[in-house]
């Protein structure tokens, strides 16, 4: 929004001083006494608009120095970090083979079908009349 910038306020803030100059000018032509120039409804109003926008313009700059402040904390922790990694070469090829054993356990885990209940009955099934077959045949043939 443009009445968020630093350039709009500022516009502003010169723009209540003018009017206030002007106005100031104005009373003191009709040779208006100082104590009436401070009660003027019109004087207090163009001086409450120039405190509002020195307030706005102070949060403002009190932004803009902590989105520095983030911006060279990053700057510091990026360059933290590259020298880790220089340094570290060697933690850096440990970390990798640690993770290729824990991808290599996976794979294997994955490689192995699971048997349904149900094939596992049907095989014993199968096995039992293949050893009755033979026992048939073994007695048969005794």
């Amino acid at each position: 929004m443009g009445s968020k910038q630093k350039k709009t306020q500022l516009g502003r803030k010169e723009y209540f001083e003018r009017k206030l100059k002007e106005c100031l000018a104005f009373l003191s032509e009709k040779k208006t006494e100082p104590s009436q120039i401070e009660k003027d409804p019109h004087v207090k109003n163009l001086r409450a608009n120039i405190r509002a926008v020195d307030a706005r313009l102070q949060a403002i700059a009190k932004i803009e120095q902590r989105t520095a402040e983030l911006a060279k904390a990053k700057v510091e922790k990026a360059a933290a970090a590259l020298k880790a990694r220089a340094g570290g070469e060697e933690n850096e090829k440990e970390k990798e083979k640690k993770e290729k054993g824990k991808e290599k356990g996976k794979e294997k885990k994955e490689k192995e079908p699971k048997k349904a209940p149900e094939e596992g009955k049907e095989k014993k099934k199968k096995e039992k009349k293949e050893k009755e077959g033979k026992e048939e045949k073994g007695s048969e043939s005794a």
